[in-house]
């Protein structure tokens, strides 16, 4: 494995899909009867609690950051999930979202300081800070949005599983929270130090990022080389002694490898039984863009026991 591999552009490909019609001696469906029409017209819901999308604003140190929360069918009150977005946030996950809210989860989309429109200055300190005031705007508004403010779950994606790990290190109320390929900002720093065709790689993707404000690629070297060893997440483990963790690799993501980052991360927390991890490897690149459904079900089937 080459450095560069390492850090690959996050970046992916639009699906395009074509549609064909029908030849034209294909007989047309009969109508359907009033009573078939009404059976699958109506999906239930709850009319007094009903699902919906809030658009949401909240201060994070000062500054306000935008965002969505999904919330689930009926009364609650309902687990909830603060779902983390990458560097620079192309990969939503957004399907993620809507199935956990499907499943009867809250969740809690938001874009960090600097990202995408936020207030503030973007640096990978002020994500992890981010994190925290996230969760504590749940805790704090679970009456308005039917949350139970004691069962809130970190998922992440890349950056952001990153982020998602750092932060429930730092918040003992945080008791599940999972990594979806994970990038270790710490083994990223001894790979710079290593690979000077990495390091301006990557400090040349960060100055193109127009979406996060403040980020230049010699701030968030600078940040990374200074924090090499708070930013490795396998030195996290004493810190996540006594929750449930998930760690998700894809088998041909470039830009996380799985065996250089995913599998010694995941070897790291087990080596500890104090941590109840679930490692896994599928099949799928850096979006799992061909595994969509196997990650939602892995993701879900886990959080689960968060409840």
């Amino acid at each position: 494995m080459t450095h560069a591999s390492v850090f690959a552009a996050l970046t992916g490909a639009a699906l395009l899909a074509a549609c064909a019609t029908a030849p034209d001696e294909t007989p047309l469906a009969a109508p359907m009867a009033p009573e078939a029409e009404a059976e699958v017209a109506a999906p239930a819901y709850d009319e007094a609690f009903p699902p919906a999308i809030e658009e949401i604003s909240f201060d994070s140190h000062g500054d306000r950051l935008n965002g969505l929360v999904y919330v689930a069918d009926g009364p609650g009150p309902h687990p909830a999930v603060v779902l983390l977005h990458g560097f620079p946030g192309n990969e939503k996950n957004l399907d993620l979202a809507q199935d956990m809210r499907a499943a009867g989860w809250n969740v809690l989309f938001f874009h960090y300081r600097g990202a995408w429109g936020s207030e503030g200055d973007y640096t990978l300190t002020h994500v992890i800070e981010d994190v925290a005031s996230a969760a504590d705007f749940l805790r704090t508004h679970a009456d308005q949005y039917r949350t139970n403010p004691d069962h809130i779950v970190l998922v992440g994606h890349s950056m952001g599983g990153f982020a998602s790990l750092q932060a429930a290190a730092r918040d003992e109320a945080i008791s599940c929270a999972a990594g979806i390929a994970p990038a270790d900002i710490g083994i990223m720093a001894g790979a710079f130090e290593a690979s000077p065709e990495a390091k301006a790689g990557f400090m040349a993707y960060s100055d193109s990022l127009q979406m996060l404000h403040g980020l230049t690629g010699e701030k968030i070297m600078a940040e990374i080389e200074t924090n090499e060893d708070a930013f490795s997440l396998q030195g996290l483990a004493p810190q996540l002694e006594g929750k449930r963790i998930l760690v998700v690799g894809g088998d041909k993501d470039t830009s996380v490898p799985a065996d250089a980052i995913i599998q010694p991360l995941i070897a790291a927390y087990e080596a500890d039984p104090a941590i109840d991890t679930t490692g896994v490897v599928l099949s799928g690149d850096h979006s799992f863009s061909w595994s969509r459904d196997e990650l939602i079900s892995t993701v879900i089937d886990w959080a689960e026991a968060c409840r």
